[in-house]
């Protein structure tokens, strides 16, 4: 049976989505962007402040189901230019540091609301 995941911890739903889905087996976080629990975009900040807000959602929204980043099997990032991929890249490690998830990483045409990068998760739930 599908249950929705919501926490103020991260920035609310800006569509017609859920912050996450889960089935009690696997959860699906919806794409995360670099905006604050308030609201606040940092479309304006470094591509490695932008991952770092983007991931530290996708964590809060884990910690809400009881889960953590090391329960993350696989995550998908949206960037819009490829060229930032090792900026992003070593950011993204300082939330993966062992044993990391499987990952892929693409450029966009465009990502929501003229940010950089955007990230999404597929957790396992023990």
């Amino acid at each position: 049976m599908k249950r929705v995941i919501s926490t103020e911890s991260a920035p609310a739903a800006v569509g017609a989505y859920s912050q996450a889905t889960t089935d009690g087996n696997v959860l699906f976080t919806a794409g995360q962007l670099p905006m604050t629990a308030d609201g606040e975009l940092l479309d304006d900040e470094s591509v490695a402040a932008q991952t770092e807000q983007s991931l530290s959602n996708v964590a809060a929204i884990l910690e809400e189901a009881d889960l953590d980043m090391t329960n993350v099997l696989k995550v998908t990032v949206f960037l819009d230019d490829i060229e930032d991929f090792d900026e992003m890249n070593d950011t993204y490690t300082t939330f993966f540091e062992e044993e990391p998830p499987a990952r892929s990483a693409v450029e966009v045409a465009n990502v929501p609301k003229g940010a950089a990068v955007e990230i999404e998760a597929i957790a396992t739930i023990d």
